[in-house]
């Protein structure tokens, strides 16, 4: 549990900081992008305002409202851009590659080709920003940038900026790493003692319990049986098995490996599901059975079958008078899923979502007429987890009550 704990505040941490790093980190660079994308549109919306080429600038140039960011009198001279000039129906009317010398004529009218035939007016080719203007009757204006330095320096910035955030959060998950045993070291401490104090205390409850029983024995040989002593045998009994349940709860939570095997699941479901046919006869409850043949698990068979006379247990107790409960056992995929249903006069939220806590009873004021202490289910809970399953209750209409047990199946 406590490995589990630590487990989850480590990966807290990392997602909540990976989750705020590409935000800042996304978002610095979608600006940066944006910026780039934002001063080429500005170019060559100023290019195609003087017909292809740049304007006489000197510092006291009125730049337009879309012009870059970067507006200096040395611009046209940094630029390196070309335009086509196409009719109509898409053929080369002109063709400007003097402001470029890694371009020529015959390239350029191949790239405007396939933007005229393409249909977009603004996007990239390459490392070339373009922009198509409609000319004349029907014909287009097509302008590109070289926008290689801008984008050479966006993605040095994104890679280091990445390179920065991998460092900066496997430096972080090393810190957390070493934090993370301080931070849950008093919760380990006060489970440890928790759990020593039910083994120990359990152990010393045994033999009062076991005297007791011894007495009560031997006053019923010398007095003969009667309701008080009958009384006290069963207090006795129900508070040994409250004794039992809780030093196997702790037990499981102790215990790091398990001896597993594999054994035929669906005969013992069958088996120990079959024992309580009786009990719900008995009770004017209708019980069926759905068990798959042939399914088997890698697991504990022992503990397996205390899982499913805990269910039963369960649904018969809570079911509703005249009732029915169901079992079914079936293989989906590469899972096995064991559901005990049970029909019950209404089932809360409240009661499914602390049902498999440790003492939770559905009644607050535990005088109802059904026997326990609310910690079967807990132990099924455990049982479950030792397995490497998954366990659930849910109440489809409220009137019925699921709970479904998740295993993986013996490979």
């Amino acid at each position: 549990m406590i490995r589990k704990l630590r487990f989850r505040l480590v990966l807290a941490s990392m997602l909540s900081l990976i989750a705020v790093l590409a935000v800042i980190m996304g978002g610095l660079n979608a600006l940066n992008y944006r910026r780039i994308v934002n001063d080429a549109d500005g170019i060559l919306a100023l290019l195609n305002e003087n017909d292809g080429a740049f304007p006489n600038i000197d510092k006291d140039f009125k730049w337009p409202a879309p012009g870059p960011r970067y507006r200096s009198p040395e611009l046209p001279f940094e630029m390196r851009f070309f335009s086509v000039l196409l009719d109509g129906s898409g053929e080369v009317l002109e063709t400007d590659t003097e402001r470029i010398a890694a371009v020529d004529a015959d390239e350029a009218q191949r790239y405007a080709r396939e933007i005229w035939t393409g249909g977009r007016t603004r996007a990239f080719y390459g490392i070339y920003r373009y922009a198509r203007y409609e000319v004349g009757d029907g014909g287009a204006r097509i302008l590109f940038l070289d926008c290689g330095r801008s984008l050479a320096q966006f993605r040095n910035v994104l890679n280091r900026s990445a390179l920065i955030s991998a460092i900066g959060l496997l430096a972080v998950f090393l810190l957390i790493l070493l934090l993370s045993g301080r931070i849950v070291k008093p919760i380990s401490q006060s489970y440890e003692k928790q759990k020593r104090f039910i083994s120990d205390a359990g152990h010393e409850i045994r033999t009062p319990i076991t005297i007791i029983n011894a007495d009560t024995e031997i006053l019923e040989m010398e007095c003969g049986e009667n309701e008080w002593l009958t009384d006290i045998r069963q207090q006795a009994a129900r508070m040994a098995d409250l004794t039992n349940d809780l030093i196997f709860l702790s037990r499981m939570e102790e215990q790091e490996k398990m001896t597993m095997i594999d054994f035929p699941l669906s005969d013992v479901v069958g088996e120990t599901a079959a024992s309580f046919q009786a009990l719900a006869l008995t009770q004017e409850k209708r019980f069926e059975m759905d068990v798959t043949p042939m399914l088997s698990m890698t697991g504990n068979e022992k503990q397996i079958r205390q899982l499913v006379s805990i269910l039963l247990d369960n649904a018969i107790k809570y079911s509703d008078s005249r009732g029915q409960i169901r079992l079914s056992l079936k293989a989906q995929g590469r899972s096995i899923h064991l559901v005990v249903e049970n029909t019950t006069d209404g089932i809360s939220k409240e009661v499914l979502d602390n049902m498999f806590e440790r003492f939770y009873r559905g009644d607050p004021s535990r005088n109802s007429a059904t026997k326990g202490y609310g910690i079967g289910l807990s132990i099924a809970k455990a049982v479950v987890a030792a397995h490497r399953g998954r366990i659930a209750a849910e109440s489809p209409d409220g009137k019925r009550m699921r709970i479904t047990a998740t295993f993986p199946s013996a490979q």
